[in-house]
């Protein structure tokens, strides 16, 4: 049950993609530290509906907007309708995007362009559309997530990790250009994380799950709600001399 007192009490923050794995612990994290919170869905109504609940029953305000953060229109919608039903928003967690994987001699333009639309121009956008409305408040937090891969390159994600290499260098501008008006940007990069997506990219987990802990430090698997603790921490009024970093969510997985 959220208290008065709490970190995040009377504030308000957007998570986009807030239906997969990972945006939905850091929808139910930020509840759970006193905001009020808005949830971006695409086209999943029954998911969206669920995680408000869950969110209510923690005793946070929420609503859940449709849009498709890949389009103008419908973010600048979505940034009008989540001020109209909780008030300003504080904090924008743009974690919507997607992975699948494509060897790189049958990537095409298309695919190319879609990939950098879902995973690095929707970040863009979300950002734009709240920017006038922080530095109206003096105010604000912009988290991206990111991706380790961007810094250690793997196969058949080419576009994805171009696009989150695109993220990082994008949240350093933000963070030059912004800071004056009180705003910080930050970036999250999470490494391998359970969630049940990855189940429809990988033949045989158990296997996947034993390579990738030789790689890390840490020899258990990350979580969801392991990446929602770091977005957590960022969103914090005690976070705001950090901006233009990357915190890497990946068990020591970067470190080779």
């Amino acid at each position: 049950m959220t208290e008065i007192g709490s970190p995040l009490s009377g504030q308000v923050a957007l998570v986009t993609g807030a239906t997969g794995g990972i945006g939905s612990a850091i929808a139910l994290h930020l509840a759970d530290l006193g905001a009020a919170v808005a949830i971006n869905h695409l086209d999943e109504p029954d998911e969206a509906h669920r995680l408000c609940e869950q969110l209510r029953t923690r005793g946070a305000e929420a609503v859940a907007i449709q849009a498709d953060v890949r389009e103008p229109g419908d973010v600048n919608r979505l940034a009008e309708e989540a001020s109209f039903a909780l008030g300003p928003v504080d904090t924008v967690v743009s974690a919507a995007g997607n992975y699948p994987r494509i060897p790189w001699t049958e990537l095409d333009p298309a695919q190319w362009n879609s990939m950098i639309s879902t995973n690095l121009t929707s970040h863009f956008l979300v950002a734009r559309a709240f920017t006038e409305s922080m530095q109206a408040q003096g105010q604000g937090r912009i988290i991206a997530v990111g991706s380790v891969l961007a810094h250690i390159g793997r196969h058949e994600l080419a576009a994805y990790i171009a696009a989150k290499a695109g993220v990082e260098g994008l949240i350093r501008a933000l963070a030059r250009e912004l800071g004056p008006d009180g705003i910080t940007a930050n970036c999250v990069a999470p490494g391998s994380i359970r969630v049940r997506a990855e189940e429809t990219v990988v033949d045989d987990v158990p296997e996947m799950e034993k390579r990738q802990l030789a790689r890390q430090c840490i020899k258990r698997r990350g979580t969801p709600a392991d990446v929602a603790q770091a977005v957590g921490f960022l969103a914090q009024r005690g976070a705001g001399f950090i901006t233009g970093q990357t915190i890497y969510v990946d068990g020591g997985w970067f470190l080779g």
